[in-house]
């Protein structure tokens, strides 16, 4: 199994997506949806589950909009998609890490965002780890300092392999007039 955040689900089911940022180099991942195409076919070879938590889903259906309904539609005819849900199992989990946070005397955990937000993002990692994954494909930094606390990797969008024919760069030949040209 794996667990998709927002910016991963993102990326899978809306054609028209930005790219977003490699928080490594600043710059605009190339190739970001043919990255999660691939690991996406990766996994259904391997018939492993996607889980999207569903903190992350209601983050994603936020920026939907209207096209919400259309999106989870899409979404349940997907056999490799599975919800999970902010359950029982996940509230003791989440109750854990914060209660250990309070107790080294930083409810944020070293995080400079908001507290609602350190708490919705607890909320992925406790279901990650009730679903007992070990890796998260994330592109929100924040959420790495928690997942790794947790025993769980982060993976961003610009360390997921690309497919070879995504590798297949295209030859920049200058032009003979052009003062950077050898060719004369």
């Amino acid at each position: 199994m794996a667990v998709f955040d927002a910016s991963f689900l993102i990326l899978l089911l809306h054609p028209d997506a930005k790219a977003p940022i490699d928080p490594e180099t600043g710059t605009t991942v190339e190739h970001a949806r043919d990255r999660i195409e691939h690991l996406v076919a990766t996994l259904e070879k391997k018939k492993e589950k996607i889980i999207i938590p569903s903190p992350a889903l209601a983050e994603f259906l936020v920026k939907a909009d209207r096209a919400g309904a259309t999106y989870l539609g899409t979404m349940e005819g997907k056999r490799f998609l599975r919800i999970s849900s902010f359950d029982k199992r996940a509230a003791v989990e989440l109750a854990t890490m914060t209660r250990e946070a309070l107790a080294q005397g930083d409810k944020r955990s070293g995080s400079d965002e908001p507290y609602q937000k350190v708490k919705f993002d607890r909320q992925i990692i406790a279901i990650a780890k009730v679903e007992c994954e070990n890796t998260l494909y994330s592109n929100d930094v924040t959420l790495k300092t928690f997942a790794e606390r947790a025993g769980i990797r982060l993976v961003t969008i610009a360390k997921l392999d690309l497919p070879e024919e995504s590798r297949q760069g295209v030859l920049d030949f200058p032009h003979p007039s052009s003062p950077k040209s050898k060719i004369q």
